[in-house]
C-alpha cells in the first residue's frame, strides 16, 4: 500500500512530468539557459585577475548551433576601439568618454584575454573581435541538448571610464561590471552579438557560482548571496556570530551564490561601511558606502527610503522575487544589474533618493522583465523612468499632480530640435546621445503616461501588474506590453504603438472654430499632427465643468467613463476635421480646452483652449 504522502509527491511529479513535456513540444516560445561556475584570483596592486570558468549551457531552441558568442566587454577600454571610434566622432559624446580611451596607457586599459576555450573537453576554434569572441564549436549542439565550456581567461581592471573600472572619482577601488567572459544571446530573432560601443546589456537566465579571491581587508558586495559570511566577515556574519576568516596569501575567498540572474556585478573597497535593514516581505536592503563623513547622513537616511521604494513596487508592478538587494557606491553615475546598483554617492541626499529610486525600479523593467535593451531600450529605461517618478512621488512626499511631466519636457525639445530618431532606431545607432536619451528615457516614460491617458489609468495599472506578471525571466518585446494593455482594456492599441514608437509622428490638435448655433453651439476640432488619438475636452460654463470624450474609431473601443463624461461620435483618424454640437448657448460658454489632464503628448498646447 502507498502512503498517502507518497501518492502526493507521486502526482506532483507526474504533473511536473507531463507540464515539462508540454513546454518542450510547444516551440512557440522558448529561452536558452546557462549555469556559471567562476573562481577569480584579484590582483589589487595591478588590477590584473586570473579567471576560470566553467559553463553549462541549455540549448532549449528548435536549432542546431554550430557557433557561439561571448562578450569581451573590458576590451572596450582600449584606445581604437569602437566604443573609442564612436565616442570621439559623435557630435555630442558622452563627457564620461570623450576622448579619454585614446588617451590611456598600457597598464590603464581594460582587457579581457581568453587563454583556452574547450566545449565538453575538446578545444574550440575561436577568434577575438574587439569586444566579441566568436567561437566555432568543436561538435553542435543539438536541440535540448547540454554542453560545458570550459574557459581559462585573464583580465585587466580599466580606470573608470564607463559603467565600470577602478578607483572611480569618489575613490572606489573597484566597480566589477561586465568583468567576465559572458555567453551571448540567442533567441528567436538569433544571436545578439552587439559590440560593447557604449549602450547597454542582453544576457540569458542562469544560475551563478561565483568564488572572488581579494586582499582581506576588501569589502564587497554585489549580485548573489554571500554563502560563507561567518568567513569573511564584513557585516556578512549571522547576527552575534564572530566571522572566523580563513586567510590564504593574505586574502579571503568570498563564495556568492546567485539563483536565475542573467549577469553577475560586484564592487570591492578596503573602506566600505556596510549596513543592513530588512524590508517588506523579509528582502535584506545591503548598503555599501565609503567611509566618509560628509555623506553617511545621507547613506543612513537613504535606507528607509529604499525599503519604501521596495513596498512600492511590490505593490505596483509585482513581488520583488530574490531575498536581497544591494545599494553599493560606485561606476560612474548609477546603472543596474542582478541584485544590486552601483551608484555614485556623493550627492544631495534627493538625488540620492531619486537614483536609487531609478536603478531599483530598473530590477522590474530590467532585470526581470530584461528586453533587449539595444533594440527596445525606451521599454527598460522610458518604464523605469515612468514608475520611479511616480515611486519618487509617494515616498518623497512631492505631491505633483503628473510625475512624469518632466519627461515631455524633454520630449518636447527633441521633437523641437529636429534630431528626433524613431524609438526602433538601434540603440548604438542614434545619430545623437542627446536624442538617444530622450527616446530612451522621456519618449520612453510618455509611451506609459500616454498610454494611461487612452485606456484609463485603472486600465494602464492593471496592465503594468499583469505585463509583469506573464512576462517577468521572458525578455517581452514591444508586441507583449501592447498586446496586454489590449487584453486588459479592451482596447485595440496596434496604431498607438506602431506611429508612437515606429515614426516621429507628432500629435497635434486644436480647437479651430466655436459659432453659435441657435440655442446651441457648433464647434470644430483638427488634427493638425501626423499621429491621431482620442480627445477629451473640457468644457466650462457658467453651471461648472462638463468631460466630452471623443473616440478614436480604430481603438474600437473606449475608456472607462470615470470622470462622467459625454461620450461622442468616433473620430476616423483619415478625418482633419471634427465638428459636433452640444445643447449649451454659445453665451453660456467661457472656455473650453483639449486634454485638462496634459497626459497626451501634444507639441503645442496654444491651440488646445478656446476662451471666450
Amino acid at each position: 500500500m502507498i502512503k498517502p504522502i507518497l501518492k502526493c509527491f507521486l502526482f506532483v511529479g507526474l504533473c511536473a512530468f507531463f507540464i515539462t513535456n508540454s513546454i518542450a513540444q510547444n516551440t512557440s516560445y522558448w529561452q536558452q539557459h546557462v549555469d556559471y561556475k567562476m573562481e577569480i584570483d584579484m590582483n589589487v596592486n595591478n588590477y590584473q585577475y586570473d579567471g576560470k570558468q566553467e559553463l553549462t549551457y541549455t540549448n532549449n531552441s528548435p536549432d542546431t548551433l554550430t557557433q557561439v558568442f561571448y562578450h569581451l566587454y573590458f576590451n572596450a577600454f582600449q584606445p581604437g576601439s569602437e566604443m573609442d571610434i564612436r565616442s570621439r566622432s559623435i557630435a555630442d559624446p558622452d563627457p564620461r568618454v570623450g576622448d579619454r580611451i585614446s588617451k590611456l596607457a598600457p597598464d590603464e586599459i581594460g582587457f579581457m584575454k581568453v587563454n583556452s576555450l574547450s566545449q565538453n573537453g575538446k578545444n574550440t576554434s575561436y577568434t577575438v573581435a574587439g569586444t566579441v569572441l566568436e567561437v566555432i564549436l568543436a561538435q553542435p549542439i543539438l536541440p535540448g541538448q547540454k554542453t560545458t565550456f570550459k574557459m581559462d581567461f585573464t583580465g585587466q581592471v580599466p580606470v573608470q571610464i564607463r559603467r565600470s573600472g577602478r578607483n572611480n572619482k569618489e575613490g572606489v577601488a573597484l566597480s566589477m561590471t561586465q568583468w567576465y567572459p559572458k555567453l551571448a544571446e540567442y533567441d528567436f530573432e538569433g544571436w545578439h552579438a552587439d559590440p560593447y560601443i557604449g549602450r547597454e546589456f542582453h544576457g540569458v537566465w542562469g544560475d551563478f557560482d561565483v568564488k572572488i579571491t581579494i586582499d582581506a581587508d576588501f569589502t564587497l558586495g554585489g549580485t548573489g548571496y554571500v554563502q560563507n559570511g561567518n568567513k569573511v566577515g564584513h557585516g556578512y556574519q549571522d547576527e552575534g556570530a564572530s566571522a572566523t576568516p580563513k586567510t590564504k596569501r593574505g586574502k579571503y575567498t568570498w563564495h556568492f551564490v546567485a539563483p536565475n540572474v542573467h549577469d553577475f556585478t560586484w564592487a570591492a573597497d578596503p573602506n566600505y561601511r556596510h549596513d543592513t535593514i530588512i524590508g517588506e516581505n523579509g528582502v535584506e536592503l545591503h548598503f555599501l558606502y565609503k567611509n566618509n563623513p560628509e555623506i553617511i547622513e545621507n547613506w543612513k537616511n537613504l535606507q528607509s527610503k529604499t525599503a519604501a521604494i521596495l513596498s512600492y513596487l511590490n505593490k505596483h508592478v509585482g513581488k520583488y522575487p530574490y531575498k536581497q538587494y544591494s545599494v553599493i557606491q560606485g561606476g560612474d553615475g548609477g546603472m543596474e544589474y542582478a541584485m544590486c546598483t552601483l551608484i555614485t554617492g556623493e550627492r544631495s541626499f534627493g538625488s540620492l533618493v531619486g537614483v536609487t529610486a531609478h536603478e531599483f525600479a530598473h530590477t522590474w523593467f530590467q532585470f526581470l522583465l530584461a528586453t533587449n535593451e539595444a533594440k527596445h531600450e525606451w521599454m527598460d529605461e522610458g518604464f523605469t523612468s515612468y514608475i520611479s517618478a511616480k515611486a519618487m512621488n509617494e515616498v518623497m512626499e512631492q505631491n505633483r499632480e503628473n510625475p512624469v511631466s518632466g519627461s515631455y519636457s524633454g520630449y518636447y525639445r527633441l521633437v523641437e530640435s529636429g534630431y528626433e530618431q524613431p524609438q526602433t532606431t538601434h540603440a548604438d545607432r542614434y545619430n545623437r546621445n542627446f536624442a538617444y536619451g530622450v527616446a530612451a528615457y522621456s519618449k520612453g516614460a510618455i509611451f506609459l503616461s500616454q498610454l494611461g491617458y487612452i485606456i484609463g489609468e485603472e486600465n494602464l495599472a492593471k496592465t503594468l501588474k499583469r505585463y509583469y506578471a506573464d512576462f517577468a525571466f521572458k525578455h517581452p518585446t514591444p508586441n507583449d506590453i501592447k498586446r496586454t494593455a489590449e487584453k486588459v482594456s479592451g482596447i485595440q492599441l496596434d496604431w498607438y504603438l506602431t506611429d508612437w514608437t515606429q515614426t516621429t509622428n507628432t500629435i497635434d490638435y486644436a480647437i479651430t472654430e466655436v459659432v453659435e448655433d441657435g440655442n446651441k453651439t457648433k464647434i470644430t476640432l483638427s488634427r493638425k499632427g501626423e499621429m491621431p488619438m482620442p480627445i477629451d475636452l473640457q468644457i466650462t460654463t457658467t453651471k461648472g465643468e462638463s468631460m466630452y470624450y471623443v473616440p478614436l474609431r480604430i481603438m474600437r473601443g473606449e475608456k472607462p467613463n470615470t470622470t462622467n463624461y459625454t461620450q461622442l461620435e468616433d473620430w476616423p483618424w483619415t478625418n482633419p476635421t471634427y465638428t459636433f454640437t452640444i445643447d449649451v448657448p454659445m453665451s453660456k460658454i467661457k472656455s473650453m480646452t483639449i486634454d485638462p489632464s496634459t497626459l497626451m503628448a501634444d507639441i503645442n498646447r496654444e491651440n488646445n483652449d478656446w476662451r471666450k
